[in-house]
C-alpha cells in the first residue's frame, strides 16, 4: 500500500493528529501517530503487519520482540502472521527489561518490531537486550518512521510508513516558546513545557 493511502487511513481513523506533542523520545513535535487509534480496527491491523510481516518472512525470524506499550499489538500481530513466539520487553526503575518468564535463547534470530521510530531510543534499549541474551537481531520493523529513514537501527529495516515529521528537543521547541499547550498522548507522561 502507498504512503499516501496509509495516511488518509490514519487521518480517517484519527490516529495522525495535529497539534504540539510531548514524544516519547522527550522531543515535542506538531504531529503525532496514535497507532492504537488505528490498530484497534482489525483490518487496519493486519494490513499493516502484514506488510512488516511480508518484509521479514524469509528472515528466519525466530521470535518477534516489542518494546511496551506502543509495540505490543503490532509485534504480537507480526508474530502471529509470521508463526513465531511474541514477547515484549517493559520498563522497570527506568529502564528496558525482558520480564514476566520471557526469555531469549542463544543464537535465536529476533525481530524488533516497532509502532513509532522517533529517535530509535527504545529499539535500539530493546536490540542490546536481545545481543545481551546472545539471540541476534534479526531486523527491525515499524509502522511508522518519523526520521524518513535517518535512524538506522539494523542492516535490515523496514517501516511501513516513511516521512520526515518536525521534532525538536523541549529546550529549543518553538511551540513552547509561543505558549501552545503540551499533550503527551503516548505511554509516558508529560513533564510542563519551559513555557508553563
Amino acid at each position: 500500500m502507498e504512503t499516501s493511502a496509509m495516511l488518509s487511513i490514519f487521518k480517517e481513523t484519527q490516529a495522525l493528529l495535529d497539534g504540539h506533542f510531548k514524544l516519547t523520545s522527550g522531543r515535542h513535535s506538531d504531529s503525532y501517530f496514535q497507532c492504537a487509534k488505528v490498530l484497534q480496527h482489525p483490518e487496519h491491523l493486519g494490513t499493516i503487519c502484514s506488510a512488516i510481516a511480508d518484509h521479514f518472512r524469509e528472515s528466519g525470524v525466530d521470535t518477534v520482540i516489542s518494546p511496551a506499550i506502543g509495540g505490543i499489538v503490532v509485534g504480537t500481530e507480526v508474530g502471529r502472521q509470521l508463526g513465531v513466539k511474541t514477547i515484549f520487553a517493559e520498563r522497570k526503575d527506568g529502564r528496558m527489561t525482558i520480564r514476566r518468564g520471557f526469555s531469549l535463547e542463544k543464537n535465536e534470530r529476533v525481530l524488533v518490531v516497532e509502532d513509532v521510530i522517533t529517535t530509535g531510543g527504545s529499539v535500539a534499549e530493546v536490540m542490546a537486550l536481545v545481543e545481551a541474551a546472545g539471540a541476534e537481531v534479526a531486523g527491525v520493523g515499524c509502522v511508522v518512521d518519523r526520521s524518513n529513514g535517518t535512524v538506522r537501527l539494523a542492516d535490515s529495516q523496514f517501516s511501513v510508513i516513511s516521512l520526515e515529521v518536525h521534532s525538536w528537543p523541549a529546550e529549543s521547541c518553538p511551540l513552547c516558546r509561543n505558549g501552545v499547550p503540551i499533550e503527551a498522548p503516548g505511554s509516558r507522561a508529560a513533564s510542563p513545557s519551559p513555557s508553563a
